[in-house]
């Protein structure tokens, strides 16, 4: 299934759950489908099996659905208790800046008021002058657990979906003591979406087609294959130290081609637009202003 928030053009305070119909044919409501369903996909994971049944049965049902012209869609998860994100965890991307492949996960964190719509703009902080692009691939967490193991960890995910950890480079590799977080979080530096993709749905999460285009050319080129720590070993690893709850959403790390590491170095000016793309999951596309 492909799940979505979605809201009416000029309603952005009536947030709705959506399940999208196959070949891009629009979405079910799924509370106008069955209204003791919640409205937001925080809440509506918080219901586990019971929401998931109600969603099938929606796309099931045949009911009428919205067109995409009527909807506005969402980032697929907002408000959530934490958003984790992996840092250095593409081979490929450790090779682009000669660094030493990890032998644990990078862990650091993005403010849950950073996420922003698939297709909203990216807003440029004049507190920096070196705002970077990162392709993701990023996973939500479907129910509450501990010291998870890995061979259940995929019984934890609720789906994924595709993130862009925008990044200023200047706080984030020389301001506040080299720390990451400042440089991660701004405003609008966590777009995702289009639609939260449950595992059941993809053919192999970890062998999918990523790549990030910047004003229609091609700066980041590919592939889940290359992710050091998978899906399953960040759910364990970081079940040890927290408690994960449904809706945290996890940002898995990106590939090469960033706009720091070229030479010269390039970064994201006022007007440009950014692409995401991870294949069979879908395209998020923001407007930088």
């Amino acid at each position: 299934m492909r799940l979505v928030q979605f809201c009416h053009p000029g309603a952005e305070g009536g947030v709705r759950v959506g399940v999208e119909q196959e070949y891009g044919n629009g979405v079910i409501d799924v509370k106008e489908f069955d209204p003791s369903m919640p409205s937001t996909m925080r809440e509506f994971l918080e219901l586990g099996e019971k929401a998931m049944d109600c969603a099938q049965r929606a796309l099931s049902s045949g009911q009428t659905t919205l067109p995409y012209s009527a909807v506005k869609l969402l980032s697929p998860v907002t408000g959530p208790d934490k958003v984790v994100c992996v840092g250095m965890n593409y081979t490929d991307h450790c090779l682009e800046q000669n660094a030493p492949i990890p032998k644990e996960p990078i862990i650091f964190s993005k403010f849950p008021s950073s996420i922003t719509g698939p297709y909203d703009d990216i807003a440029l902080p004049n507190e920096s002058q070196e705002v970077d692009w990162e392709v993701e691939l990023a996973f939500v967490i479907g129910r509450k657990g501990k010291h998870i193991k890995e061979e259940d960890a995929l019984s934890y995910v609720a789906g994924f979906t595709v993130a862009n950890d925008v990044s200023a480079r200047d706080w984030q590799m020389r301001r506040n003591g080299k720390q990451w977080l400042l440089g991660k979080t701004f405003d609008t530096f966590c777009p995702l979406g289009p639609a939260l993709v449950t595992t059941a749905a993809l053919t192999d999460v970890h062998n999918l087609g990523i790549r990030c285009l910047v004003n229609g050319g091609v700066v980041q080129d590919s592939n889940t294959s290359q992710l050091i720590f998978k899906t399953e070993k960040l759910v364990a690893w970081v079940s040890q130290f927290v408690t994960l709850h449904p809706g945290d959403v996890f940002l898995t790390g990106t590939p090469p081609g960033v706009g720091v590491f070229r030479k010269p170095p390039v970064f994201l000016e006022r007007g440009d637009v950014v692409e995401c793309q991870i294949d069979e999951i879908g395209t998020i596309r923001n407007t930088v202003v």
